[in-house]
């Protein structure tokens, strides 16, 4: 291993140990769990630090798909630790349906409240949630609502970013260390366009269409009639087949899309932002 090599990895370790020092300073904590890469990482280290003391809470709602949930909860059992699924209905939100730009924000104020209730119930003095370096970047809305509910962000504080948690998780024999990035549902939709449940349902089952036919990274934008898709540079590969193209088109019609699109620019994190004034992100 060459000295530059050596160096990002005591870099990274240091990174750790800060992470684990800071949780073990909180003495008590309920982790945000999605079951995604960061918060999964996030509350095996909690759960090493604090034991008992620390907490898995996860919302429940038509946001975030079932398969996500199933794994959340598989996960919490086979490392015995107490996991809590609290409702969490967004659509109920007033505001929400509308998709306003600071629709993540009435969605994690919702959340961490709920979150809060689920600590103070059960004697947890903090509350912590999965943002990462990399987080800081683009337009957050949710962030402002962890600023003001007093929710920790460990994985911040230790300044770590996508890319070490993955390397640090995959050391761990964590299964999310290679995961897909997922964010809810309701960031399929263009701002301003109106969310329901069956839109919901629509990208939920659209996007396990292709999970089943072996995409790993990808989104489904909804767009009215129109779905677009977004996927990585493997997911391109896997749609230069004719079969492949046509099944997906047969079953997005299905689903009710009558078109399915591929976005040329490929999967990216908050590509609904681009359409955002400069002064909204």
């Amino acid at each position: 291993m060459n000295t530059e090599a050596s160096l990002y990895r005591m870099n990274i370790r240091e990174k750790h140990e800060n992470l684990k020092n800071y949780i073990k300073s909180l003495g008590s904590v309920a982790v945000a769990f999605s079951g995604g890469v960061d918060s999964t990482f996030l509350l095996e280290t909690a759960h090493s630090v604090l034991g008992d003391r620390a907490i898995a809470v996860t919302a429940r709602s038509c946001s975030f798909p079932e398969r996500e949930l199933r794994e959340a909860e598989t996960f919490c059992a086979q490392r015995n630790i107490t996991h809590v699924v609290c409702d969490s209905e967004e659509l109920d939100i007033e505001g929400f349906r509308q998709n306003p730009p600071n629709r993540c924000y009435l969605c994690k104020n919702e959340l961490f409240h709920k979150i809060w209730a689920v600590a103070r119930e059960r004697g947890i003095a903090n509350v912590a949630e999965g943002s990462n370096m990399d987080d800081n970047g683009d337009y957050r809305p949710g962030l402002t609502a962890v600023a003001e509910l007093g929710v920790k962000s460990p994985l911040r504080y230790a300044e770590l970013n996508k890319k070490e948690i993955r390397e640090l998780s995959r050391e761990l024999a964590l299964p999310t260390w290679d995961k897909q990035s997922f964010a809810c549902l309701a960031s399929r939709f263009p701002y301003g366009e109106t969310i329901t449940e069956e839109r919901l349902g629509m990208v939920d089952r659209a996007e396990q269409v292709l999970l089943d036919l072996g995409f790993r990274q990808v989104r489904v934008r909804h767009h009215g009639e129109v779905a677009r898709i977004e996927t990585d540079e493997s997911g391109f590969g896997l749609f230069m087949d004719k079969t492949t193209r046509e099944r997906v088109y047969e079953r997005f019609k299905d689903i009710g899309f009558a078109y399915a699109s591929l976005d040329l620019m490929g999967y990216r994190t908050g590509s609904m932002n681009e359409t955002l004034p400069p002064l909204q992100r």
